[in-house]
């Protein structure tokens, strides 16, 4: 159901550094609306001519990402092919960049069609400077690009009509793809691509009244819906190649292990195995990787392999010892993030302590990580669903040894990630480039196609921190918090890579802070700890708030609990009227939920949470219950302030898959754990994820603006969790400070 109701800086210099050898010259003008491909009385694109020798920008003030030549072609059907400059992995962006883009356009939707970008300049993100997906920023960042390149596009569209006509060019106007003159006249814009060719492209363009939206705004089915939901998307898995191999890797049990022998005549002497490769891994480690002619004979070759791994000299990290070295990294003095005076503790009136634990989780999307590389003579291409092309081209180059211009990427569509495809390290593209280049050496002249199974993806690292918060707050008869001491242990996401240069100050990861105290003015004094630990760690959807979110969220309920406040009450007064989009989105969901005027079905109860992050507010009112000893969500309703509503059905698909990934945080299997070294879990037998079955029934609500949209891929997630906690709080009386839940 749906119902309509200052961050990184502009460039990160060393990510820029890597990636400007790959920059070349924009598509030139004449490439814009190219009829390439096209034969009489098709209008079928197919792409745009490449740049003649010598060619110029379009317009000399304009940068590469607004240049409409790498983003529209019209054919002289009149069908409009829009580039997105992003990943598109479920979010929605292939369809919601292009209605930005076709709304300024003034084209017919019918008529609209996507595809993907590459690592071309005109691809990065026009905020950050660099080839990314990530952040919840597609939207939020290249709204403002999207409508500027299509209304160039419809500026010379007018043109090209004025000059056909002989006609002043502020007399004419358009219309779902066409442009129409005071007489009536009328021309399809298939019929002007040629001239509009020709034409120079506007800097400055005048954009519509948000009052005059045609398709922004309106609930729109995603143009990749009907090939999805039937089978016929393709995805980076599905790449096929002539003569095309198939590479799986033997990774080592213990990350950073290193071969101390290696017997392959079993996996060798199996039909279809091409060659058995000795190859350099991840964090310094090694791997074998099988070539056959399918990925069935790869994975019994591997099966065959013969290994005996060293791991004399890395860490064999055990989840229980951690833990243990958590509770005593949490006692020791540490770097401060806030720090108020904790001198009213002492004599608060009322106090609670609290420890919470959160475990490592694997990202495991439905579509494993996969790269296929073909390699030229001087060339390569990869064909591969990533959220930073340009940063994993440059690590591609560098193994091959090739420049970084020398590399293609062809964009795939993914079939999910949550972050697991954007990895500083580039740590599976770097793997699948080991293996073309070992092949080549070995006499395999082919593309390979490197595909990891469900149980590399979940036992293959980049997990979700293992986290560890202590909490010490002082509060009096009312809910007033006094003082809030509060520790926070865990890996740095950032710390090593080219963004702790700018996430990292005072030696603290800022994504793992992000989401504690605000939006509440409570007096904290906050201690971090980020140890070394040989577990590598990513990003995981909403990053910092899957932990700190549910900690504010579930001590700030129980505050309301012990001093007999109502907890929707208690957070609008600690609110106030500075965040007024919190109290919006919160008031939103308490008025559609029913909260406080509907009588509860016997053994459920009531539980509310409000987050933002990535620049949207979502608030959660929960009906749960428990069922034979487990936790239950039986309703959930969603208030959004993610400003301007670009396509509420993306939006409300975006609420819904992220409320049900924060349920996945709290079921019983959902932990990745860790013993001598080695992961325990392997698939989704022993790594728990929801089905159809734990979904409950979900009500997206919009708080109406025409505010610039902020994102929506990951907000939907963090306080899904601590509202679900929450009610069975109060149904049980004892707080959950462990995910996933534990009852017993």
């Amino acid at each position: 159901m749906l119902t309509h109701t200052p961050e990184m800086p502009h460039a990160l210099q060393q990510l820029l550094d890597r990636e400007a050898a790959i920059t070349t010259l924009a598509l030139p003008r004449r490439s814009f609306l190219k009829l390439a491909g096209a034969t009489a009385g098709t209008g079928l694109v197919l792409g745009a001519f490449p740049p003649p020798a010598g060619a110029q920008a379009a317009a000399a003030g304009l940068k590469p990402t607004q240049q409409p030549s790498a983003f529209v072609q019209i054919a002289t059907n009149g069908d409009v092919t829009v580039t997105i400059n992003r990943l598109e992995f479920g979010q929605g962006v292939q369809t919601g960049l292009p209605m930005i883009l076709a709304e300024e356009l003034d084209a017919d939707w019918s008529l609209v069609r996507s595809r993907n970008g590459s690592s071309d300049p005109a691809y990065l993100d026009p905020l950050f400077g660099l080839h990314m997906t990530g952040g919840s920023n597609s939207i939020k960042n290249s709204y403002t690009q999207y409508r500027e390149l299509g209304a160039r596009a419809r500026a010379m569209l007018l043109s090209a009509a004025a000059q056909r006509w002989n006609v002043d060019v502020a007399t004419l106007r358009t219309r779902a793809g066409e442009v129409i003159a005071a007489d009536g006249r009328k021309l399809g814009y298939g019929a002007l691509a040629e001239a509009a060719m020709a034409l120079p492209v506007p800097e400055q363009v005048r954009l519509k009244d948000p009052k005059d939206f045609r398709l922004i705004g309106r609930p729109t089915t995603r143009l990749d819906a009907r090939a999805k939901s039937s089978g016929r998307q393709d995805f980076g898995i599905d790449t096929r190649l002539p003569g095309q191999l198939t590479a799986v890797v033997a990774h080592p049990p213990v990350f950073g292990a290193r071969l101390r022998s290696l017997d392959d005549s079993a996996a060798r002497a199996i039909k279809g195995v091409k060659a058995v490769l000795r190859i350099p891994g991840d964090l310094g480690g090694e791997g074998v990787a099988v070539v056959a002619d399918g990925y069935w004979p790869a994975r019994q070759g591997r099966e065959a392999l013969k290994l005996d791994w060293d791991a004399s000299s890395v860490e064999k990290v055990d989840s229980e010892k951690l833990l243990t070295q958590y509770r005593e990294l949490a006692n020791q003095p540490g770097a401060r993030a806030f720090d108020a005076d904790m001198a009213p503790l002492a004599t608060a009136p009322r106090q609670i302590e609290a420890e919470f634990i959160f475990p490592y989780l694997a990202h495991a999307p439905m579509e494993p990580l996969n790269c296929t590389v073909r390699l030229g003579k001087d060339r390569a291409e990869l064909w591969v669903g990533t959220q930073c092309p340009g940063l994993d081209a440059a690590a591609a180059a560098g193994v091959l040894g090739l420049k970084p211009e020398q590399v293609t990427m062809q964009v795939q569509m993914a079939g999910g990630g949550f972050g697991r495809r954007f990895v500083g390290s580039s740590d599976y593209v770097v793997e699948a480039c080991h293996i073309a280049k070992a092949a080549r050496a070995a006499g395999l002249d082919a593309p390979i196609r490197t595909l990891w199974s469900r149980e590399d993806d979940i036992k293959g690292g980049y997990y979700r921190p293992m986290h560890l918060h202590r909490a010490r707050i002082g509060f009096d008869e009312r809910g007033n918090v006094l003082a809030w001491d509060h520790v926070l242990v865990g890996q740095s996401i950032t710390t090593g890579t080219v963004f702790g240069q700018f996430m990292v100050k005072n030696g603290i990861d800022g994504t793992a802070t992000e989401g504690l105290r605000d939006p509440y003015p409570v007096p904290m004094r906050l201690t971090v700890h980020h140890p070394k630990v040989n577990v590598p760690v990513l990003w995981w959807r909403s990053v910092g708030s899957t932990h700190t979110a549910y900690v504010m969220e579930t001590l700030l309920d129980e505050i309301a609990r012990a001093t007999k406040q109502d907890p929707v009450a208690y957070r609008l007064r600690l609110i106030g009227d500075k965040h007024p989009r919190h109290r919006a989105a919160l008031q939103l969901a308490v008025d559609k939920s029913g909260y406080g005027k509907k009588q509860l079905t016997a053994g459920r109860a009531w539980g509310v949470a409000v987050h933002e992050s990535f620049s949207t507010v979502v608030a959660y009112v929960v009906e749960a219950s428990v069922k034979d000893g487990q936790p239950v969500l039986n309703r959930v309703t969603a208030g959004v302030h993610c400003n301007l509503a670009i396509n509420p059905r993306s939006i409300e698909a975006q609420v819904q898959g992220a409320a049900l990934m924060g349920l996945s945080m709290c079921l019983p299997g959902a932990a990745i754990t860790l013993k001598d070294g080695v992961v325990e879990q392997s698939n989704f037998g022993d790594f728990a994820v929801p089905r159809i079955t734990d979904m409950p029934q979900i009500a997206v609500h919009i708080v109406p603006s025409a505010e610039p949209p902020t994102g929506m891929g990951e907000p939907g997630l963090p306080p899904l969790a601590p509202a679900f906690a929450n009610a069975i709080a109060r149904l049980t009386g004892k707080p959950l400070r462990e995910l996933p839940f534990k009852l017993a």
